[in-house]
Formats: structure tokens, C-alpha cells, sequence
């Protein structure tokens, strides 16, 4: 035998190869090959695939995983399309940009009032609270209206007094101190409501007395707004209370404007009444830092005092001005 026949002869045999599943006979790879362009590989039967809309192919369809975006070549073939289950995305609002430029506005809540000024307040104190309470005041009457209730305060409530506000300027007069003055003892007898007295006695004797004080005062003082005034020189009082604990009943400016108007001859006019006097007519803002008032009170304040600076200096202008001409004639 050749030695081109040995070696042709040794390359078909089939040889032993040792394998997980033990030792198998395994045909040299050569003639494989050529089989392999003859032979179709056999295939599975597949389950029949019912219709599958066009829209949901083309959104679900999948690539298969080993193609890959960096390389030159295109994929050469794709997954078996298959149908997913549809997914429900909750619907998403539109976000709002906000440049900085802009306010952020936060939605409005109920306005943060003093301690004593809860939701179950009545209504009418609550609006009492809001819009007059600590507002500084400078007219005559008003003035002589709320230093009277707050003398009745010894004997009844701020809602109390506030529901018979009406019955007490109809009975009062509209608190002219001028017509009070004149009130005789029949006139006395006869401020009642339902029969009951509005106030006792001592009170309603107290207001009659007071007014008649009051016309004095404005004569010596020019009003009785300038005398009440000029006691914190011409500008309210700001304490700046953060707790409800902290606002006094009375305070040494009270007892001073007390002395003085027990001197004159007030009655019912005790540091405890003039101080709730002062509170109610702006004299000194007691609002807590909290409550949405004392800003706007506050800014009241500084606006009065810019009036009062800018009245002060026409005034020394017109003098000046005055004076200049006097020394030229």
C-alpha cells in the first residue's frame, strides 16, 4: 500500500472523542460540510398565530438582541413577531414651567388671626377683629363710641356688645357727646331694651357725666382726638406680642391717661377701660406678629407717620417763609 492510500484511509476513519455524555464516536467534521449545502435542517412545528392588527406589529416587533448599533453591517434577521399585552399608561398632565422671573402663587388658605379669634368665634367679633380692632381712629365720636363700650365691657362680652351696637347708638344718639350732655334723669330711666336696663346705673350715669367732660376737653385741646393722642405723641404704639399670654390688661401709659382724665372729672375710666380703649382705637396695636393684621395695621402706622413728617415740615416752610418776608420789609 502507497503512502498516499495510508493517509488518504486515516483521514476517513472515525475516531473516539471523549465527551460529557461518555465516549461517543464522532464523524470527522469534513464530510459534514459537504452534507450540510445537501441537507435541510429539520424543523419544529409551530402553533398556529392568529391575525395580528398591522398598528400592534409595528410598535412591538423586537430586534434581535445581537445586533448591535456600532457595527457597520446590518442585522441579518429578526425575532418572530409577537403579540404583547397592551399596557395602559395613566395620562400624564402637562407640567408648567415657571421662569424665575415669576411668582409661585400658593393657594390662599384662611388668614392666620390672634389667639383669641378661633373658627368657632362669632362671626361678628371675627369681623370686628378683622376690620376695626387696632385701627387708629381720630374722630370725636367714634372715639366717645368705643371708650363707652369699653366701659360696658365690665359687664358684658365683645360679642355681646357688638350684637347691641345698634341698640346702643340709637339709644345714645349716635354718640353726639353734645346731645348726651343734656340727657336728664328721665331720659336715663328710659335706655332700656325689653325693659332690662342696657347697662346698670353707675354705667349709664358714667356716660352721661363723661360727656359733658369730653366738651371741655375739646376746648382746651381743640379735640378730644388731639388730647387721647398726644399721650404717644401723635404715633401708635407697636408691642409686637408673638403669644396671647403676652398682651397685658392694662399698661403704664394707661394708667397715666387714667389719672389724668379722673382728674377732669371722668368716672368708669380705670387703667383696665383705658386700655382696652386704647386697643380698640388704634392707640397700640396689640395684633400678634401672627396675625395677618398687624402688618396691614403696621404699614397704616408708617404711612400716618410719613403724612404727619411731610405736614411737619410745610409747616416750618411756611414759617421760614414767613419770616424771610418780615425781615425784608
Amino acid at each position: 500500500m502507497s503512502v498516499a492510500t495510508k493517509l488518504q484511509s486515516s483521514i476517513c476513519e472515525p475516531r473516539a472523542v471523549l465527551g460529557p455524555g461518555g465516549n461517543r464516536v464522532r464523524v470527522s467534521e469534513a464530510p459534514k460540510r459537504k452534507n450540510e449545502g445537501l441537507k435541510k435542517p429539520p424543523q419544529r412545528p409551530t402553533k398556529p398565530v392568529s391575525e395580528i392588527p398591522e398598528a400592534v406589529v409595528r410598535n412591538n416587533f423586537s430586534v434581535d438582541s445581537t445586533c448591535s448599533s456600532d457595527t457597520s453591517s446590518s442585522c441579518s434577521s429578526a425575532k418572530t413577531v409577537s403579540p404583547r399585552r397592551t399596557v395602559r399608561h395613566k395620562s400624564l398632565r402637562p407640567a408648567k414651567l415657571v421662569s424665575d422671573d415669576m411668582e409661585v402663587v400658593k393657594p390662599a388658605g384662611p388668614p392666620k388671626r390672634c389667639e383669641w379669634i378661633t373658627p368657632n368665634s362669632d362671626p361678628v367679633y371675627t369681623c370686628f377683629h378683622d376690620e376695626e380692632w387696632g385701627v387708629p381712629v381720630y374722630d370725636d365720636k367714634k372715639l366717645f363710641e368705643l371708650l363707652v363700650l369699653s366701659q360696658a365691657l365690665a359687664e358684658l362680652s365683645w360679642p355681646e356688645i357688638l350684637h347691641k351696637r345698634d341698640m346702643f347708638r340709637k339709644l345714645f344718639d349716635n354718640f353726639d357727646p353734645s346731645s348726651i350732655a343734656k340727657f336728664e334723669e328721665k331720659k336715663l330711666q328710659s335706655l332700656k331694651v325689653n325693659g332690662i336696663p342696657l347697662l346698670s346705673e353707675q354705667k349709664l350715669r358714667a356716660v352721661v357725666e363723661n360727656a359733658m367732660q369730653m366738651l371741655k376737653v375739646q376746648q382746651e385741646f381743640g379735640s378730644f382726638s388731639n388730647y387721647c393722642w398726644s399721650f404717644v405723641n401723635h404715633k401708635p404704639i407697636r408691642n409686637g406680642f408673638r403669644y396671647g399670654r403676652q398682651v397685658p390688661v392694662k399698661s403704664p401709659k394707661a394708667e397715666v391717661i387714667s389719672k389724668d382724665l379722673m382728674k377732669r372729672g371722668f368716672r368708669c375710666v380705670g387703667p383696665t377701660v383705658i386700655y382696652s380703649f386704647m386697643q380698640v382705637a388704634g392707640i397700640v396695636n396689640d395684633h400678634l406678629l401672627t396675625c395677618f393684621r398687624y402688618k396691614e395695621c403696621d404699614a397704616n402706622d408708617k404711612k400716618l407717620d410719613l403724612k404727619l413728617k411731610m405736614e411737619e415740615k410745610t409747616e416750618v416752610l411756611k414759617l421760614s417763609e414767613a419770616m424771610e418776608i418780615g425781615e425784608h420789609k
